[in-house]
């Protein structure tokens, strides 16, 4: 199962040709134009993928994208994960701010979705902010941040916003969160 929920969220982020069939609970979101994917990894209960544009890498980014997984984590509520981060991000950012731009259900999930800012980040001495959407699904719980290290123009906030609004959990198994059909890239 972890192998397929893996392949499915690599399928919902390569180039589209082929159709392939979902199965069971599913992460989808898209990888933007013009980025890569640049490191995977699963450790433990976790699967995270990590996207960049494709003349940068994971070491020296100015934007990412990044999913997370967690395999079998179905008890954490999106808030819960929010309050975290947040904790997290002060502890390591003086003067960080926050801000929650929704919350609610889609699909029949609970999600949460917020912008976490620090003026100053001292390891890279840059700016950074981050856009995060948490997800509590029935199998796992699900991750995707959009970060900037820079204050992002109004055009990289749309399309941050945007992109978090199209990531969605499905489950093929209950007909109440269908899966729309994902194609996969040819062989």
């Amino acid at each position: 199962m972890t192998r397929q929920l893996l392949c499915i969220c690599l399928l919902a982020l390569l180039p589209f040709t082929a159709q392939a069939e979902l199965k069971d609970e599913n992460l989808l979101h898209s990888l933007p134009t013009g980025y890569k994917i640049d490191f995977q990894a699963r450790k433990g209960n976790m699967i995270m993928t990590e996207m960049v544009p494709q003349a940068e890498s994971v070491k020296n980014w100015t934007e990412m994208l990044t999913s997370q997984i967690f395999l079998g984590l179905k008890n954490a509520t999106p808030e819960a994960f929010q309050a975290f981060m947040q904790k997290s991000w002060a502890a390591s950012c003086k003067d960080a701010e926050f801000a929650t731009v929704a919350k609610g259900e889609e699909n029949g999930y609970p999600f949460v979705v917020w912008i976490q800012a620090c003026p100053l980040n001292t390891t890279t001495g840059k700016p950074e902010h981050t856009f995060v959407k948490a997800i509590r699904g029935n199998d796992s719980f699900y991750v995707v941040q959009r970060a900037f290290r820079s204050s992002p123009t109004n055009e990289q906030v749309t399309e941050a916003t945007q992109h978090l609004r199209s990531v969605t959990v499905c489950d093929t198994r209950l007909p109440d969160r269908p899966c729309m059909k994902v194609d996969k890239p040819a062989q």
